[in-house]
C-alpha cells in the first residue's frame, strides 16, 4: 500500500494572515522574517523556524505546507533566514559559528517580545535547523518553552556529513560544502529587498570562502567540532525536546541519545522508517503520519498548558520494519511500532554471534561501497541501497542462521581482532538481511578509522605489525529478521565514496575470527498499539514545475572503465530543477556529483562537484547566475583541492574567484 498524501486542509480554527518583516539584531543587521498570524485580539505563543535556505524560494513550498497549519492552529508561526542568507542582511558565518545560535536568541526574545505574542516560544526545524534549534535551546533563552527536531544531529563530527567513526567522508563532506559554495553565492531578491540586493550580493561575495578547508583540517574531534556540538553538555538544554529521526536518515542516533541523556519527563522520541524528511510529505519510504498533529499535542501541552497526552505516550516510539528485498525505493516498508519506557530499554537484550574460521586477509578494492545509496536519502528513486551481493563479494563474510524472527532494535556492535602492517586504514562492517534466493539486504553499518581507535579526540597510528582488538558501533536500525534467513556480517578495508581512503588501504587488515563478535540489541517480540492521524498539511503553495524537452540524467550511475581498472560514481542530487513561483520568480538549479576511484590505488580518489543556479524575475529585467566548480583529490601527504565561483548579471560576470588549497592529511 502507498504512503498516504496528506490530506489538505483549508480550514482551521483561526482564519489566518501573513506578513513579512526584518527582525533587528543587536548590532544593527535585521533577518528577513515571514509571518503567518492567527486572527484574534489575543496574544498567542510563537513558534520559529530559522535556518539558511531562503523563505521566499527555496523552502517556500514546504514552509506554505506547515506555517499557514500551525498559525491555523493558534500559533504565529515564523520563518526566518539567518544573517547573510536569502534576504537578510549580514555576511555569512561558518555553519557551526556561535553567531546563527545567538541570533536566533536573540531572535526568540524578539519574538516573546511583540504584541501577537503571548512571551511563550517553540523552536522547531530539521537538518541544518533542526541542529540550530538545539543549539539555541543550549542558550536557554528564557522565553523558549519546547523545542521540536527533525533528522537533526547532536554531534558535528561524528554523525554529521564530515566524518564518520574518525574517517572523512568524500561522499557528503565535499558534496555538501560544495553545495553550500553555491548557496552562499546566491543573490537576495530585489522583489523583498529592492535595489539594496546588488550591495548585499557583492558585499557578500567578497567574503565567501570554501568550507571544506575548515572540515578537512579538522580531522579529529577537536575545539572546532566541540562548541557546536549539544552532545558536549546534554544538560544545558532545559526546553522539552521532541526529537524525530529515520530510520534512512544518517542522523537517527541522535535521537537515541537525547532520549537517553535528556531528563524523561522532558524528551520524547520517535523513529521511523523515514528518510531525511519530516514525517507528513509522504516521500517515500513510508508510512507517512500526521506528524502535524503529533508536534501540535507538543506545543499546546508546553506552551498553553493544555493536558494533550504529550507526555503519556512511551519515551521512544520506534518502527520495526519487517525483512524486505533490497531495492532502492520503497512506497511503503511493512512493520509494527514499538514503545520503549526508557533508553537503552528494559525490552531489550544484547545477543553476542561469535564469528568462526581461520584468520582472513579483508583486503577490499576501493571501488566497495558504489552501492552505498545516498548519504543523506531524501526519497528518490535511486537513494537507497541495492541489492548488497556484490558488494559482499568484495567484503569477508560471516553468516548467522535465524531460526526464529528476531527484533533488532538500537545500535549493532562488532568486535574485531585486527593485524595490519599499515599505519593507517579502516575498516567497514555491514549488517545484511539475506533472503532464501540469496538477495542482501543492507540493515545498517559502521566505520572505524584504524588512528581513531582509541577515540575521536585523537590521531594514534597503527603500530605496523601489531595485533589490536577494536570496538565500534554501527548505527542505530529497527528490523526484523525472519526465521529461514541468515544475518550477513560483512567487514571490508575500503567504502568509496562514503569514506576517502587512507593512504595505506591497499594492503588491507587480518582479521582473526576467534577473537571477534558481533553484538545485536535483540528486541522482545512485542508491539505496542501505538496510532498516528493520517498526514495533514495546509493548501499547497502552487509552484509550477514547467516540462522540459531534456531527457532527465540518472540519479545514480555507475560507470566502471575495465581497462583503466577505475570506477566513477556519476549522482544527480536532484534538489529542484526549474520552478516558477507564484510571485513570478524563475528559479533553475542544476547539480552533477562525480567520484573517482581506480580498483587498487587509493590515492587515485577524486570528487568533483558543478552547480548551476539561476534566479530571473522577466518583469524585474532581474537575471542572475551562480556557477561553481569544487574539486577534492589526494596525494600520501595532503588534501588538493579546488573551488570555483562565477557570478553573472545580465549575462555580464560581477564576481569570478577560485581557490587552490593543499589541506595536511594528518596535522
Amino acid at each position: 500500500m502507498s504512503p498516504p498524501n496528506p490530506r489538505i486542509r483549508t480550514s482551521f480554527p483561526y482564519e489566518t494572515t501573513h506578513e513579512d518583516l526584518r527582525i533587528p539584531l543587536p548590532d544593527g543587521t535585521r533577518l528577513y522574517a515571514r509571518v503567518w498570524r492567527p486572527l484574534t485580539n489575543e496574544p498567542v505563543p510563537a513558534l520559529l523556524e530559522y535556518l539558511p535556505y531562503r523563505l521566499t524560494d527555496w523552502t517556500a513550498p514546504r514552509d506554505h505546507q506547515r506555517h499557514p497549519w500551525y498559525a491555523g492552529h493558534g500559533y504565529a508561526s515564523v520563518r526566518v533566514d539567518v544573517r547573510g542568507h536569502g534576504n537578510s542582511e549580514g555576511i555569512p558565518a561558518d555553519p557551526y559559528s556561535a553567531v546563527y545560535p545567538a541570533d536566533g536568541a536573540e531572535v526568540v526574545n524578539w519574538l516573546a517580545a511583540q504584541p501577537w505574542c503571548d512571551g511563550k516560544v517553540g523552536v522547531f526545524d530539521i537538518s541544518w535547523g533542526g541542529f540550530g534549534s538545539l543549539r539555541i535551546a543550549a542558550l536557554a533563552p528564557e522565553p523558549l518553552k519546547a523545542v521540536v527536531t527533525v533528522c537533526s544531529t547532536d554531534d558535528h563530527y561524528d554523525n554529521d556529513v564530515h566524518y564518520m567513526g574518525g574517517s572523512a567522508l568524500a561522499v557528503d563532506m565535499h558534496a555538501w560544502a560544495a553545495t553550500m559554495l553555491a548557496f552562499v553565492a546566491r543573490p537576495p531578491d530585489p522583489q523583498y529587498v529592492g535595489e539594496a540586493w546588488r550591495d548585499m550580493w557583492l558585499g557578500r561575495l567578497e567574503e565567501v570562502q570554501p568550507f571544506i578547508h575548515t572540515w578537512l583540517a579538522h580531522r579529529t574531534r577537536d575545539d572546532y567540532w566541540k562548541p557546536s556540538s549539544v552532545r558536549e553538555d546534554y544538560g544545558a538544554i532545559s526546553a522539552p525536546v521532541l526529537a524525530v529521526g529515520g530510520w534512512h536518515d544518517p542522523y537517527r542516533d541522535t535521537v537515541l541519545r537525547l532520549v537517553e541523556h535528556l531528563p524523561a519527563d522532558r524528551v520524547r522520541g520517535l523513529i521511523g522508517p523515514w528518510s531525511h524528511q519530516y514525517p507528513d510529505r509522504g516521500l517515500p519510504p513510508g508510512p507517512a503520519i500526521g506528524f502535524l498533529q503529533e508536534t501540535l499535542r507538543w506545543w499546546d501541552h508546553w506552551l498553553k498548558g493544555r493536558e494533550t497526552g504529550a507526555l503519556d505516550v512511551p519515551l521512544l516510539r520506534a518502527y520495526v520494519s519487517d525483512s524486505h528485498p533490497p531495492a532502492t525505493v520503497y512506497e511503503t516498508l511493512p512493520g509494527r511500532w514499538v514503545g520503549e519506557p526508557a533508553w537503552p530499554s528494559p525490552y531489550v537484550t544484547t545477543v553476542t554471534y561469535q564469528l568462526g574460521g581461520a584468520p582472513v586477509l579483508v583486503r577490499s578494492p576501493m571501488h566497495t561501497g558504489v552501492d552505498a545509496g545516498r548519504f543523506l536519502p531524501f526519497g528518490d528513486d535511486a537513494d537507497l541501497p541495492p541489492d548488497q551481493r556484490e558488494e559482499d563479494g568484495r567484503s569477508v563474510c560471516f553468516e548467522f542462521a535465524v531460526a526464529e524472527e528476531t527484533w533488532v532494535l538500537g545500535r549493532p556492535r562488532v568486535r574485531l581482532r585486527l593485524t595490519s602492517d599499515a599505519p593507517r586504514g579502516q575498516v567497514i562492517a555491514r549488517v545484511c538481511d539475506v533472503a532464501p534466493d540469496g538477495s542482501s539486504t543492507l540493515v545498517t553499518r559502521g566505520v572505524l578509522n584504524l588512528s581513531a581507535r582509541l577515540g575521536r579526540d585523537r590521531s594514534v597510528p597503527w603500530p605496523p605489525g601489531a595485533t589490536e582488538d577494536v570496538t565500534f558501533e554501527l548505527t542505530g536500525i529497527g528490523h526484523a529478521f525472519p526465521p529461514g534467513h541468515r544475518i550477513r556480517l560483512a567487514v571490508s578495508s575500503a567504502y568509496w565514496p562514503w569514506i576517502w581512503p587512507e593512504p595505506g588501504s591497499a594492503a588491507g587488515l587480518t582479521l582473526a575470527p576467534a577473537g571477534s563478535a558481533l553484538e545485536l540489541p535483540v528486541r522482545t517480540r512485542q508491539s505496542a498499539d501505538i496510532l498516528f492521524e493520517e498526514p495533514e498539511q495546509a493548501d499547497p503553495l502552487g509552484v509550477n514545475f514547467p516540462a522540459t524537452l531534456e531527457e532527465p540524467r540518472p540519479a545514480r550511475l555507475a560507470v566502471r572503465d575495465v581497462a583503466k581498472g577505475e570506477w566513477r560514481l556519476e549522482v544527480d542530487p536532484r534538489y529542484g530543477g526549474t520552478r516558477v513561483y507564484p510571485d513570478g520568480l524563475e528559479f533553475t538549479e542544476d547539480a552533477l556529483e562525480t567520484y573517482t576511484i581506480q580498483e587498487r590505488d587509493p590515492l587515485s580518489a577524486r570528487t568533483r562537484s558543478d552547480w548551476s543556479i539561476r534566479l530571473h524575475r522577466p518583469d524585474l529585467m532581474w537575471d542572475t547566475t551562480v556557477r561553481t566548480r569544487s574539486e577534492i583529490g589526494c596525494d600520501g601527504a595532503d588534501f588538493v583541492t579546488s573551488d570555483e565561483v562565477i557570478c553573472t548579471e545580465g549575462g555580464e560576470v560581477v564576481f569570478h574567484r577560485t581557490w587552490e588549497k593543499r589541506v595536511p592529511r594528518n596535522p
